[in-house]
């Protein structure tokens, strides 16, 4: 079986967003799709007895949530599966049903309380991207525009391991969609304090170096993939809010934080952050070496 692309599904208001952009990855990739939601798994009562009852309950109102879904996929979603998942989490549910299927990528939702056009993820996204074996696809809320409808793909990109696997994953999809790839470099604004301590000159001739380094390694990054229609853009100001604000790519790739485990989603201090502000769909990428 040729790896799925999960979308999980809770019922919220955030679901529509989550069936949007998984339906257009599977599509991309060529990919079969599978729709899943978790409920609880039973519990012992004591003695080894479950509450019966509870468990058909949390089942029947799982199945309304695929119910649902299949509603807003249509009759023209083509291959779709759907699964229920009794787990102690959602997260931990998705996790293993992604081990099992050895998933292309899991896409969620924004979480309960996520605003109009930006992303925050929810508990459930969080915890997946604590530890997932793939790539965790995040969708704001209410997106302005479907993925597909800006045409190009974009990667917040840094030369280290787990920027370079967040580059691989964004020129494949730049490749299958025809878009153009634009990587984006960050440059934090100068400290204040620095021209007084160091002088002007002295601290315009370390921007100046930092920016040089960075368009270095950018420009590498771009011959490194190959990509014929690619370009690259150094910003200066905060970089979260830089990269969160952006409205002209149609998903933005990052990379998980710069050490744990290979091959897991470990959210960093900037990847953390962003899944929660981005108005554009963010898929989080683990290292795979």
């Amino acid at each position: 079986m040729t790896a799925p692309v999960i979308i999980g599904v809770d019922g919220g208001p955030s679901a529509g967003d989550a069936l949007v952009l998984g339906r257009w990855a599977a599509r991309t990739l060529d990919a079969p799709l599978v729709v899943a939601v978790v409920h609880p798994a039973p519990s012992a009562l004591g003695s080894g007895r479950v509450d019966a009852e509870w468990v058909a309950d949390r089942h029947r109102a799982a199945e309304a949530v695929l119910d649902q879904a299949r509603a807003d996929l249509g009759a023209d979603a083509g291959e779709v599966t759907y699964r229920i998942v009794a787990s102690s989490s959602a997260a931990h549910g998705l996790h293993d049903l992604a081990e099992e299927l050895a998933a292309e990528a899991i896409v969620v939702g924004s979480g309960w309380a996520g605003p109009k056009h930006r992303l925050f993820a929810g508990s459930t996204a969080e915890r997946l991207l604590a530890g997932s074996v793939c790539p965790v696809a995040v969708a704001p809320a209410a997106m302005e525009s479907p993925p597909g409808s800006v045409g190009r793909i974009g990667v917040a990109y840094v030369d280290t391991p787990d920027g370079r696997a967040a580059l691989a994953m964004a020129a494949r999809l730049a490749e299958r969609t025809g878009s153009p790839l634009r990587l984006y470099t960050v440059v934090s604004e100068a400290d204040a304090s620095l021209p007084f301590l160091v002088g002007r000159d002295a601290e315009h001739a370390f921007s100046e170096t930092a920016r040089e380094t960075y368009e270095l390694s950018l420009r590498r990054a771009v011959e490194s993939v190959g990509a014929g229609d690619a370009d690259w853009v150094v910003r200066t100001g905060d970089v979260v809010e830089s990269l969160a604000e952006l409205t002209e790519v149609d998903v933005l790739f990052c990379g998980s934080r710069g050490y744990g485990p290979a091959r897991r989603v470990l959210l960093g201090g900037v990847s953390t952050r962003l899944v929660r502000q981005a108005r554009r769909p963010v898929v989080v990428v683990p290292r795979s070496g």
